[in-house]
Parts: structure tokens; sequence; C-alpha cells
């Protein structure tokens, strides 16, 4: 192995995974919609550009009943009007938590977010952005 080689966190910080992934667990658990969630997990990957992630949440995403038409288009969401206001909210939110300009007005989003959304809701929104930001960044050191 040379230093340049990838980590292999899998062996390296297995706990650290489990216990990562164990977050999943609690979060997929409190309700929000799992269509949503996939758009989230999409959008982010998208823009980190972690192409283990982009074909993992896709395949997910189509499994849980989410059309191939949606997805191709979730990369131009604010383009399109293949999604609900709400959809529409939450995914402007993954764009400022994943960017994080800051000149981003997030105050203006929440009002958008929490027309639809309760601040549970927009707290685990926000925590499911969290996590895949984290694990895109987990796989994208790997490149």
């Amino acid at each position: 192995m040379t230093s340049s080689n990838a980590i292999k966190y899998e062996t390296a910080i297995p706990n650290v995974l489990q216990t990562l992934a164990g977050v999943h667990e609690v979060l997929d658990g409190k309700g929000l919609d799992p269509k949503l969630r996939h758009l989230l997990r999409l959008r982010a990957s998208q823009i980190n550009r972690c192409g283990f992630c982009v074909k993992m949440h896709t395949i997910e995403a189509r499994q849980d009943g989410e059309t191939s038409e949606r997805l191709d288009r979730v990369i131009v969401w604010d383009h399109v009007r293949d999604f609900s206001e709400a959809e529409q909210a939450a995914l402007e939110w993954t764009e400022a938590l994943t960017i994080l300009d800051p000149k981003q007005d997030l105050g203006s989003i929440r009002a958008k977010l929490r027309k639809h959304f309760s601040d549970a809701e927009i707290g685990l929104l926000t925590a499911e952005i969290g996590m895949i930001n984290l694990w895109n960044r987990i796989n994208v050191s790997k490149h």
C-alpha cells in the first residue's frame, strides 16, 4: 500500500461507521416520507459528486416507488414542475445546507419549510441532510 491509497474505513473505524449507520435507523422511524428522504439524499450526493451515493440512492428511490422521470430531474428541481412545494422547499434546504454559502438567507428558506413541515420535521430534514453530507464526504475521500 502506498501513502496515496484510499483508507478502508470499514476496517480502520468499523465502530464509527456502525454508529453512524445507527443514526439512520432512528431517522427512518420518525415518519418522514421515504420518497422525500431519497430526493434529499440524491440531491446532496449530486452536489457533492459522490458517484457511489448517487447510484445507491437512485436505486433505493426506485425500489420505494419513485419514478425515473422525477429522479432524472432532481438535478434541475427548481426549473421543472415535477416537485411539490414541500419537496421544493426541502430541496432548497438541502442545497443551502450542502453548499453552505455564507450569503444564503436560511431564514427565508425556513419560512418556506414551515409552510409544510413542523419544527420537528425540519429537524429531521436537517439531520438527514447532515448525515448524507457526512457519508458523501467519507465516500468522496476514497476517490
